[in-house]
This record gives structure tokens, C-alpha cells and sequence, in this order.
């Protein structure tokens, strides 16, 4: 009589178990639309321009501080150059900033795009 409870309580621990491991992975990075903004960006077929594309990522990134998600890495690597595209360059440097401190890993790339940037303007 005395492990009825202690069975009860054990098989309330696996349910609990079994519904949390059903819960899935957080994901980790809120992609909100980037991958197609970059097949758009690169088909360049005109039906988005880079005004609309970088709305579009401006809002995914406000949708993900939102969730408390990152976006994933090259997000505002893509967004500075289409700022850059658009003649700001004051956001490009800004955004690009921010991929090299949330991503450290991209460094090179970010002040190979910034060397390119400041050669052209000479």
C-alpha cells in the first residue's frame, strides 16, 4: 500500500518528461523572411526594391527583439550592404558594426566590405 503513491508520483514525473520533451527545440536563430530578401536581392528581377527589402529586414528585426530571438548571422551584414546600395553609408557602417559584434567570426569579411566602401568614396 505504501508505493501507490510513490507510483502515482513517478508516473506523473514521466508524463511531465513527455510533455516538455514534446515541446520541440527553441529555435535558434528568428529568420523573419531573410532568406527570401536575399533570393530577391540576388535574382534582381525588379519586383522588390532594395527601399522595400530593407523595410522588410528592419521589420524582422524588431519581430525577433520582440520574441527575444537574434537574427541569424549575415542578417546585418545584408542589410548594410543594401543601406550601401541605397547611399547610406552611415547605416551600412552601423549595421555592419553590429554583425561583427553579435557574429565576431564575420570580422574579416565586415572590414573587407568596409575597406571596399571607403575606396570607392576616395
Amino acid at each position: 500500500m505504501m508505493h501507490r503513491p510513490m507510483t502515482r508520483g513517478l508516473a506523473a514525473l514521466c508524463l511531465l518528461a513527455t510533455l516538455t520533451g514534446c515541446a520541440g527545440p527553441k529555435q535558434l536563430y528568428s529568420w523573419n523572411g531573410y532568406q527570401p530578401q536575399v533570393y530577391a536581392h540576388l535574382k534582381n528581377d525588379g519586383k522588390s526594391s532594395p527601399e522595400e527589402q530593407i523595410i522588410e529586414l528592419e521589420k524582422g528585426i524588431q519581430q525577433a527583439a520582440a520574441k527575444g530571438a537574434q537574427v541569424p548571422p549575415g542578417y546585418h551584414a545584408h542589410l548594410g550592404l543594401l543601406y550601401l546600395n541605397t547611399g547610406r553609408t552611415d547605416q551600412a557602417l552601423a549595421a555592419w558594426n553590429q554583425e561583427k559584434a553579435l557574429f565576431p567570426e564575420s570580422t574579416k569579411y565586415i572590414d573587407f566590405l568596409i575597406g571596399n566602401m571607403k575606396k570607392n568614396r576616395s
